[in-house]
C-alpha cells in the first residue's frame, strides 16, 4: 500500500512530491474553512439587519463576484510569477480580507461586511487558480483526477469547521447584538494564519511543473497546444457545469439553516432546531458527510472512470433535490443532508476533466474554469427569491436543475473529450 501510495507523487524524472502535495493540500483545507464561515452568515444578516432571504444572499453574490473579477487576473498571475509567487500572493490577499473584518465591525455596515468578504474571495481565487491544476501535474497524469480529490478532501475538513466556529460566533447565546460584535474574531485568526502559511512557503520547495499534453488526440490540429482551449468541447462544457455546480452549492450550503429552521418537522419534545444547532448540524453532520462523500469518491475513482462517476453522483442529487421540493417530512430533511455527500466529488471532478489534455494551456483554462464560480453569485438570488415567495422546499429547484445539467456532462464527456483514451486517464488498474 505504501508504494501504491508513493507513485502517485513521483514525477516523470523520479522526483517525489509528497511533501510538496501536503503543503499545498493546507490551502484547501483553508478555502474550505473560509467557504463554511460565508455559509453560516446569511441567516445571522437576516436577523440583525431584518433582511429577506434573497436580500441576505448578496453575501454569497459578494463572495462568488471576488472570484468572478479576480479569475482572470490570477490566471495572468500565476503564468506570470509561478506556482509559489501566485500562492503567497493569494494567502496575502486573504490576510487582508480577514484583517479587514476588524474595521468592517466598527463601521457597522451591511456593505462593509460584503468588502472584506469580496476581498477574501479575491484571494481564495487566486489560490483555486493555482492549486486546483498543480495538484494534478505533482505526479504522473493517470492519478491527476486522484490526487486533486484527495486534496479536496481535507477542503471537506474544512467546511467542517467553518460553520462550527462562525456558528460559536454568529449565533451567539448573547443574543444577536453580542453576536454582531464577534463577527471579525474567526477572520482576525484566519489572516494570522495564512500570513504564517505565507512565510512557510516562501521557504519550501514548490517547483513550477508544466503540464504534459497527455495521450494524443484523434485529429492533429486538437493536439497542438496553440489551438484555443475555446475549440476543446470538454472544456467549454467544464465552464458550463462549474457555473452551475457551484450555484447549486452555494444555494443549498447558504440556505441550509434557513431550511431545518423552517422545513424540519418538531423533535420528539415539541421544540424546533435552533439557528445555532443547525449551524452545528450543517459543520458535524453535513459537511461530515461531504468529507465522507470525497474520501469515497476518491477511493471510486480508482476503480470507476471520473466522467460516469460524476453522471452518476449528479442524476442522484437530482433525485435527491425533487424529494426536498416534495415536502415529505424526515425524508426530505434526510435528503438534504444526503446532497452534501453526493456533491462532495464534484468540483475537483469537473475541475479535472475539464483541463484535460490542455498541457501548458491548463493554467489559461483554470482561471475561465475557476471564473465559473460566478454561478455562486447569481443563482442563490433566484434561490432566496423562491425561498421568499414559497418556502425553502421549493427553492430547492434551483439547485434540482443545475444537478440535472451536470449529469448530463458527466455522461457525454467521453464523446467531448475527443479521445479514446479518457478512461485510461482516469481510472487506475
Amino acid at each position: 500500500m505504501r508504494t501504491s501510495l508513493s507513485r502517485i507523487f513521483v514525477t516523470e524524472d523520479g522526483r517525489n512530491l509528497w511533501f510538496t502535495f501536503c503543503l499545498v493540500s493546507s490551502l484547501f483545507l483553508l478555502w474550505g474553512f473560509c467557504n463554511g464561515l460565508i455559509d453560516v452568515m446569511d441567516k445571522h444578516f437576516q436577523d440583525q439587519l431584518h433582511l429577506t432571504k434573497a436580500q441576505s444572499a448578496w453575501v454569497q453574490t459578494a463572495h462568488y463576484l471576488g472570484y468572478a473579477l479576480m479569475a482572470l487576473p490570477a490566471g495572468v498571475l500565476a503564468r506570470a510569477i509561478g506556482y509559489k509567487g501566485g500562492i503567497i500572493a493569494g494567502l496575502l490577499l486573504v490576510a487582508a480580507g480577514g484583517l479587514w473584518f476588524i474595521a468592517a465591525t466598527h463601521i457597522v455596515s451591511f456593505w462593509s461586511y460584503l468588502v472584506g468578504v469580496c476581498v477574501i474571495a479575491a484571494g481564495l481565487t487566486v489560490l483555486e487558480t493555482v492549486a486546483n491544476p498543480y495538484t494534478t501535474v505533482l505526479g504522473p497524469k493517470q492519478y491527476g483526477a486522484l490526487r486533486i480529490n484527495l486534496a479536496q478532501s481535507l477542503n471537506g475538513v474544512g467546511w467542517m469547521l467553518g460553520p462550527v466556529v462562525g456558528g460559536a460566533f454568529f449565533y451567539s447565546a448573547g443574543g444577536v447584538q453580542v453576536a454582531h460584535g464577534q463577527l471579525y474574531i474567526p477572520y482576525a485568526g484566519v489572516a494570522i494564519a495564512v500570513l504564517a502559511l505565507a512565510a512557510i512557503f516562501r521557504r519550501a520547495y514548490v517547483p513550477d511543473l508544466i503540464p504534459s499534453e497527455g495521450h494524443v488526440p484523434e485529429s492533429p490540429a486538437v493536439s497542438s497546444p496553440s489551438v484555443s482551449i475555446w475549440v476543446r468541447p470538454h472544456f467549454i462544457g467544464s465552464v458550463l457545469a462549474q457555473f452551475l455546480y457551484v450555484a447549486a452549492q452555494a444555494g443549498i450550503f447558504s440556505f441550509f439553516i434557513n431550511y431545518i429552521v423552517s422545513e424540519t418537522p418538531p423533535l420528539a419534545d415539541g421544540t424546533h432546531v435552533t439557528e445555532q444547532g443547525a449551524a452545528r448540524l450543517q459543520g458535524l453532520l453535513g459537511f461530515g458527510l461531504f468529507l465522507l462523500g470525497r474520501l469515497t469518491g476518491t477511493a471510486l475513482l480508482g476503480k470507476v472512470a471520473a466522467h460516469r462517476l460524476l453522471g452518476i453522483y449528479s442524476l442522484i442529487n437530482s433525485a435527491l433535490c425533487t424529494i426536498v421540493v416534495m415536502k415529505v417530512g424526515w425524508i426530505s430533511v434526510a435528503a438534504v443532508f444526503l446532497c452534501f455527500f453526493f456533491m462532495s466529488i464534484t468540483f475537483p471532478t469537473i475541475f479535472a476533466l475539464g483541463i484535460t489534455d490542455l498541457g501548458a494551456q491548463a493554467k489559461k483554462a483554470s482561471a475561465f474554469i475557476v471564473m465559473a464560480i460566478l454561478g455562486g453569485a447569481i443563482m442563490p438570488k433566484l434561490m432566496g427569491y423562491l425561498g421568499d415567495v414559497y418556502n425553502m422546499s421549493v427553492a430547492f429547484l434551483m439547485p434540482l436543475g443545475c444537478f440535472a445539467a451536470i449529469s448530463l456532462y458527466g455522461f457525454m464527456w467521453a464523446a467531448l473529450v475527443r479521445t479514446k483514451d479518457e478512461h485510461a486517464l482516469f481510472s487506475h488498474r
